[in-house]
């Protein structure tokens, strides 16, 4: 049992280096539309798209919800 906490306290201490290459490897190709290289910081952030921002703020009172006209009933 302690050799398990061991191995699991092993496992979780991580060196945090900047991230390269193999020798033996290359460089993706560059995006279309790019001019640049993207590093590999720059590939690890997400888009604001994949993760969007939040409201946590939660509803005090309820509210009448406005019209949606694409809420169509379903065809028979």
């Amino acid at each position: 049992m302690l050799a398990g906490f061991a191995a699991l306290a092993l496992a979780g201490c991580g060196n945090r280096a900047e991230l390269k290459l193999a020798p033996d490897q290359t460089s993706p190709p560059i995006p279309y539309g790019r001019e640049v290289q993207p590093g590999a910081d720059d590939l690890l952030k997400s888009p604001a798209q994949a993760a969007p921002a939040r409201n946590v703020e939660p509803r005090r009172r309820s509210q009448d919800r406005e019209d949606d006209p694409f809420d169509l009933p379903p065809e028979d």
